[in-house]
């Protein structure tokens, strides 16, 4: 009869024991199966973009400056184009037959105006192209007026003439000697082509008067 009660103690024991270890084999399970946190990612810093180097002026460098004279009353029938095309064709021409830096005006400029800009320059020169019409031309069958380029290259600080010419619109015209136009030569297009090939004329002799044409002109 005694050894019933240590038998209930025993039993009652054991059972605490079992349950015991279990909840200890599971909270050790729930610590190995718990996940830290992920991570924040690192943001990736954008690199700087690289500055472009500046070009450094040299003070030494030639550099030509081709103004677009006036066109005056007596030439406001003809269109602002057309002093630019000769402009732009004169400049063509000095950039690729020397190393100066070239720059054309945005406006027209007078002949006081243009030697005011030579003066006001340290290292270089400023050519002044204008458009002259040819009186020879005037009795021509289709009422269309030669054009001549006319061309005046100033000194820096002095704002004296170094060199100075003409060019003529019609390709085949040489001197004094007027030849007959081209069909379709009137249209405002092609006489723009044809006053930039003067242009470019009147650039090459600026180089050869200057003795810079040391660059292929082709």
């Amino acid at each position: 009869m005694s050894l019933r009660p240590s038998l209930t103690v025993f039993g009652v024991s054991l059972a605490l024991l079992v349950a015991m270890c279990s909840l200890f084999a599971y909270g050790q399970s729930g610590r190995r199966q718990a996940k830290p946190p992920a991570a924040a990612p690192v943001p990736t810093p954008t690199p700087d973009p690289t500055p472009e180097p500046k070009t450094k002026k040299d003070d030494n460098q030639i550099s030509f400056f081709v103004a677009l004279g006036e066109r005056g009353p007596s030439y406001n029938r003809y269109s602002y184009t057309y002093v630019e095309a000769a402009a732009r064709g004169c400049a063509d021409r000095l950039r690729k037959g020397s190393s100066a830096s070239v720059d054309v005006s945005q406006n027209e400029m007078t002949r006081g105006e243009a030697i005011s800009k030579a003066k006001s320059e340290q290292n270089g020169y400023v050519v002044l192209i204008t458009l002259v019409e040819d009186v020879m031309s005037r009795s021509d069958s289709s009422g269309n007026v030669e054009i001549q380029v006319d061309y005046v290259v100033f000194a820096a600080q002095t704002a004296k003439v170094l060199a100075t010419g003409r060019t003529y619109e019609n390709s085949s015209r040489r001197g004094p000697v007027v030849v007959q136009r081209t069909p379709g030569s009137t249209v405002p297009t092609y006489r723009e082509q044809s006053l930039h090939r003067a242009g470019e004329d009147a650039g090459e002799r600026i180089l050869k008067a200057l003795h810079l044409n040391s660059q292929p002109t082709n």
